[in-house]
């Protein structure tokens, strides 16, 4: 069964209980709505609420809500390529059905935290040599430098290699 206008309205008013609109609140349930375009964009909308609100008027009432729709409609039906009276019957429709949306909000995560700090896939740089190939611990020798004596420098390639040639 679809969602009547009114009950629309009252999920995306944040003023008074439900009973009025600011115009931020229009402009995220047109987006959510769908209904922004090239026309009839958010300065367009913001053009639109402020000609429908009473005057003096900071916010909209549901009363207001058709004259808004109105005016909306002269700029939406050159995004639609419909007439006037269909642009207005579509922006109602979409209206009604709108969903709020969250923005800006980052979602869960399915997996916990133990799961993701034991996931040794994820370890980068000096930590991941704390594994070995299957993920295991490699223990005390993960965690610190094994110093190694034999007087060669670090990045030495040919190690042992003195001896073979000679003889």
């Amino acid at each position: 069964m679809a969602r009547s206008l009114a009950e629309a309205f009252k999920q995306f008013a944040t003023k008074a209980d439900g009973k009025e609109q600011t115009t931020a609140d229009f402009t995220k349930w047109c987006k959510d709505a769908g209904v922004v375009g090239k026309n009839c964009n958010s300065n367009h909308i913001d053009i639109s609420f402020s000609k429908a609100k009473a005057k003096g008027a900071r916010n909209i009432t549901f009363e207001n809500l058709d004259a808004l729709i109105t005016e909306m409609a002269k700029k939406y039906k050159d995004d639609v390529k419909m007439g006037e009276a269909e642009a207005k019957e579509d922006l109602i429709n979409k209206l009604s059905g709108a969903k709020k949306l969250m923005h800006g909000v980052t979602g869960t995560m399915k997996v916990g935290g133990v799961d993701r700090m034991t996931d040794t896939t994820l370890y980068t740089g000096a930590h991941k040599e704390r594994f070995d190939e299957e993920g295991k611990g490699k223990g005390l020798a993960g965690r610190s430098d094994v110093v190694d004596n034999t007087g060669y420098v670090g990045g030495y390639k040919n190690k042992d290699t003195y001896d073979k040639k000679e003889k």
